[in-house]
C-alpha cells in the first residue's frame, strides 16, 4: 500500500538538478529533468554511491562513481548491468505535489 506524502515546495530541484530530500522516512532523490519531475533510490545498487552527487542524460541518472545509467521511468539499469533502482510513483494535485512511498514491515506495525 502506498502512503502519500506531500513534497515541501522548497525541497523541489532546480530545472535539470538532481537532489537528495528526506520524505516519509525515506531518503530518495527528486530530479528535475528537461522540466519533468522523477523521484528515485538515492543509493547506486552497484556500490552504493549517492545518485544525487551523479548527473541526468537520455532521461537516464547517472552514477557518479562507475558511470552506471538507470531508466528515470522505470529505474532499469542500462543493458549488460544486470541491477536497477527503485523508482516511486509521482503525482500532482493542484498546484502540490505528493510522492508514494510505501511502507516497510516494522513502519506498518508500530505506526498502525
Amino acid at each position: 500500500m502506498l502512503y502519500w506524502h506531500k513534497i515541501d515546495p522548497d525541497l523541489l530541484p532546480a530545472v535539470n538538478t538532481i537532489r537528495k530530500v528526506r520524505i516519509g522516512g525515506k531518503t530518495i532523490c527528486l530530479i528535475d529533468y528537461e522540466q519533468e519531475l522523477f523521484a528515485t533510490s538515492y543509493k547506486c545498487p552497484h556500490a552504493g554511491a549517492d545518485l544525487s552527487a551523479g548527473w541526468c542524460e537520455n532521461k537516464q541518472i547517472i552514477c557518479p562513481y562507475h558511470r552506471h545509467a538507470f531508466d528515470l521511468s522505470n529505474g532499469h539499469g542500462a543493458a549488460g548491468q544486470g541491477n536497477y533502482i527503485n523508482v516511486y510513483a509521482l503525482e500532482k494535485r493542484g498546484e502540490d505535489w505528493y510522492v508514494g512511498i510505501k511502507r516497510n514491515f516494522f513502519q506498518r506495525i508500530f505506526r498502525g
